[in-house]
């Protein structure tokens, strides 16, 4: 590795701390014994502040400053994680059990299965019975196990395109095969195409992956979209499979629809959902996740044929009980905040970046650049020897003009030729930085 990109961790932890220290857990306030206590929940929190990952092994950050070089990085907006403090409430709870001093085997509390039903009680109206949920240390490993139990290899996937570029290796694990059906595009916002997506299934289709809120689109999609394509699905018998990660992040104006509230019984007996703390607190590395099912049979089969393991990650337990039972406040707070930043890059792109479009989108924190025109003024239309794609070429236009690091659409299946995805969850002073390095590079194409 050169020597700049090197990353030195002890560097970092001296310039970083009390400050880092006191940054994961929120504001500490002194005491009369010079201890601290957690910041009340009904202060406001800061989202604003820089507040550097850089030297803990960051993929979003140290990764790419690996791969690229530090100077090339000057803002990552990749990985699709956040770069803000977690909530005091979380780091408390961590902190308590970390106190502990043991790590035996964990038997799953029954608070922790609570907090998941009151939170989706409270903040989306849908009811889901304890015993129909099952756990496992990602979505991915429980869409892995699903396809496991209703896919045989050889057989076709559906997936809507552009479509987030992980459901490909998932489907790829299992020995089926992607079949893409592109969404409809008209004046930057994107719908379904319902007469494809059923041209599109046959006797060897079983499955459909759902993505609400859409990544990358960031699409939210209506109650009569998944209305109509739940309508196809149960009727063709293809088992929907709803990946509602991001629904906590919807921007004003716009609803979260769980697959799980529709009104038609056999539509919702149809699918299974899966969800996790990871994406709303920024809790990924800790590994916590979950699915559920109003239909018995399929909890059978994933369980049976799917070989789907209920892996309790400790921490990650303790961090998701503490999320969804103290940490409302915070999300909140956070949803204004990158409905401001999403506004901002509305605005900002329209009025100072050639050559590129964006839309806001209904929801996620990502955007979803169109930069079809400013690929085929910097690109020389041919395609390089070892494969990559006009938009992986952009990306590395991007890293040495402009300095900033985003996914080429590319990797989100066919329908992402032209575009870009860009991870918006960080401090508006690096939105703007990244931005106006933006602006730069394209005016002099």
């Amino acid at each position: 590795m050169p020597k700049h990109s090197q990353l030195d961790r002890r560097a970092f932890l001296r310039g970083a701390g009390l400050t880092a220290v006191a940054g994961a857990a929120g504001a500490v306030l002194p005491t009369a014994e010079g201890g601290g206590r957690v910041q009340p929940p009904g202060d406001r929190y800061d989202f604003d502040t820089i507040y550097s990952r850089i030297g803990t092994d960051s993929s979003k950050w140290d990764a790419q400053i690996a791969n690229y070089g530090r100077r090339q990085v000057e803002v990552g907006m990749g990985t699709a994680d956040q770069d803000f403090r977690i909530a005091p409430a979380i780091t408390r709870a961590l902190r308590d059990r970390v106190a502990h001093e043991n790590y035996g085997y964990l038997t799953k509390p029954e608070s922790y299965l609570e907090s998941i039903v009151d939170w989706n009680q409270r903040r989306y109206g849908l009811e889901i019975s304890p015993e129909t949920i099952l756990h496992s240390d990602g979505v991915h490993p429980a869409i892995i196990s699903t396809l496991r139990a209703f896919c045989p290899p050889g057989s076709k996937i559906l997936l809507q395109t552009p479509g987030y570029n992980g459901f490909y290796t998932d489907i790829r694990v299992v020995g089926a095969v992607a079949e893409e059906c592109p969404l409809r595009l008209s004046n930057g916002r994107y719908s379904m195409d319902f007469e494809d997506l059923e041209r599109r299934i046959d006797h060897d289709t079983y499955a459909f992956i759902l993505c609400n809120p859409q990544n990358p689109t960031g699409n939210v999609w209506s109650r009569d979209d998944l209305m109509t394509l739940g309508e196809i699905c149960t009727r063709r018998r293809v088992v929907v499979l709803a990946d509602e990660i991001h629904c906590d992040f919807v921007t004003r104006g716009h609803t979260y629809t769980p697959y799980a509230t529709l009104d038609d019984e056999a539509i919702v007996r149809n699918s299974i959902t899966y969800k996790s703390v990871s994406k709303s607190f920024n809790l990924s590395s800790l590994k916590c996740a979950y699915l559920f099912s109003t239909n018995p049979d399929y909890l059978d089969r994933i369980r049976g044929a799917g070989q789907h393991r209920q892996g309790i990650n400790t921490l990650g337990v303790v961090a998701a009980e503490a999320a969804y039972n103290e940490c409302e406040g915070w999300l909140d707070q956070l949803l204004d905040y990158i409905d401001g930043t999403q506004d901002l890059v509305e605005s900002f792109v329209g009025a100072r970046v050639p050559h590129v479009q964006v839309v806001k989108p209904e929801g996620t924190f990502l955007s979803w650049l169109d930069v079809s025109e400013a690929i085929d003024r910097v690109d020389s239309g041919d395609v390089a020897e070892n494969g990559e794609t006009p938009e992986q070429r952009f990306q590395r236009y991007l890293l040495e003009q402009a300095h900033i690091h985003i996914i080429p659409g590319s990797s989100y299946g066919t329908s992402g030729s032209g575009y870009m995805r860009m991870n918006i969850a960080t401090s508006r002073q690096l939105v703007e930085r990244a931005l106006s390095n933006l602006a730069s590079a394209m005016a002099r194409v």
